[in-house]
């Protein structure tokens, strides 16, 4: 097993960038119809102009905003197939949102079926939905990402996009307090105990 690690981080350092790109584009074009596929290479791109601004690694970037949405056309058995081969007992709260299932089987995914064992890639991936307290940068930029691809066209997605550019960590609390959790209150759902998390970290870290 260690040696077929070994083997597998040796290839893909030496794999092209544009061909591992490439690579990830045809894997996830067969899973995802073509709306859910432009949204992915938009969040790519935005990811990668964050980085670039912020001073994260935009290889990780990029390959995060791929993938971070794999499994979300997956059926719920898929999903529920790939939480028990983790041995992944799902709360209450992850049974009743599954919205949400999407960013844990992604992660699972990438590693288990894509060989990805970056941890930072795979956390940005489960947390860029719900988010957390005490993020990285790189789940951050996959978070806000998310949010102002070109096929957000929800009121204040342009203004987040341009505070994004100009303030990484008010967007965050913005995308947090003015969209996601009111969002979720307007419609009545259930709101994952990482979201709240992540905004009173986010606002301790600014405020205080």
């Amino acid at each position: 097993m260690i040696k077929s690690l070994k083997l597998f981080y040796l290839k893909e350092k030496i794999e092209d960038d544009d061909i591992l790109t490439e690579k990830y584009k045809k894997i996830i074009k067969s899973m995802m119809g073509e709306d859910r596929y432009n949204h992915s290479i938009s969040v790519a791109e935005y990811a990668v102009k964050l980085a670039k601004k912020y001073g994260a690694d935009f290889k990780k970037a990029n390959i995060v905003g791929l993938l971070h949405d794999i499994t979300k056309e997956m059926s719920d058995n898929e999903q529920l197939k790939l939480f028990k081969e983790k041995a992944i007992i799902l709360s209450d709260l992850q049974m009743n949102t599954k919205k949400l299932w999407h960013s844990l089987s992604g992660s699972i995914y990438v590693k288990t079926k894509l060989g990805i064992y970056d941890e930072e890639i795979i956390n940005a991936i489960k947390y860029h939905t719900t988010a957390r307290a005490n993020m990285t940068l790189l789940e951050k930029i996959i978070f806000i990402a998310d949010f102002i691809s070109d096929d957000r066209k929800w009121e204040d997605a342009e203004y987040l996009r341009k505070l994004a550019f100009e303030d990484l960590d008010k967007a965050v609390i913005y995308g947090l307090g003015c969209c996601t959790i009111p969002g979720l209150i307007e419609k009545e759902s259930l709101i994952a105990e990482d979201t709240f998390k992540a905004y009173n970290y986010m606002i301790f870290e600014t405020k205080f």
